[in-house]
This record gives C-alpha cells, sequence and structure tokens, in this order.
C-alpha cells in the first residue's frame, strides 16, 4: 500500500518520532488509527443516548424552552473546562 502524507503531516510524524513518543513512523500511524478506532467504537456504542438527548433538545426548542446561544456557549465552555480537568493526561508526543 502506498500512501501520499502531506508535507505537514509528515513533519508532525516525524516531531512525534524525534520527541521519543514512538520508534518510527509506522507506530505513529497504528497509534493514530487506534485513537481513531477508539472514537469511532464510542460514538456507534453511546448512539441511542446521543440521538435521544438531540430528540429532546430538538422537543425543547419546539417548546420554546430554548437558551440564548451566550448563555449555551457559556454552559458549553463550563463543561468543556471540567472535562479537561478529569480527563487523564495526555500522552507524551
Amino acid at each position: 500500500m502506498t500512501i501520499r502524507l502531506t508535507p505537514e503531516d509528515e513533519k508532525l510524524i516525524q516531531q512525534r518520532v524525534q520527541r521519543g513518543a514512538f520508534a518510527n513512523a509506522e507506530e505513529v500511524i497504528h497509534d493514530a488509527l487506534a485513537a481513531q478506532a477508539a472514537e469511532i467504537e464510542t460514538l456507534v456504542e453511546n448512539k441511542e443516548m446521543i440521538n435521544a438527548k438531540i430528540a429532546h433538545a430538538i422537543e425543547q426548542l419546539d417548546s420554546g424552552e430554548g437558551i440564548s446561544g451566550e448563555i449555551a456557549r457559556e454552559h458549553l465552555q463550563a463543561r468543556k473546562a471540567k472535562w479537561l480537568n478529569e480527563k487523564p493526561p495526555k500522552r507524551p508526543e
């Protein structure tokens, strides 16, 4: 299999290898694919819950229970900050 990478992608891979996190480019690619597979699996496993939350939100909007974009943004930023504080430390590159 032949894969063509952009110069930016090549640089990212080289940086990860040079930093010692990976022995070679193949390990970098394998790790990236494994991470992507885990993300997809999480989405698939939670699809019904995600769709239920979307349907509930649409029902709320349709009944006039919506909030302003500014308030929604504040809520999302607070949730993101909480999530960032709770997630495990990132593996060094």
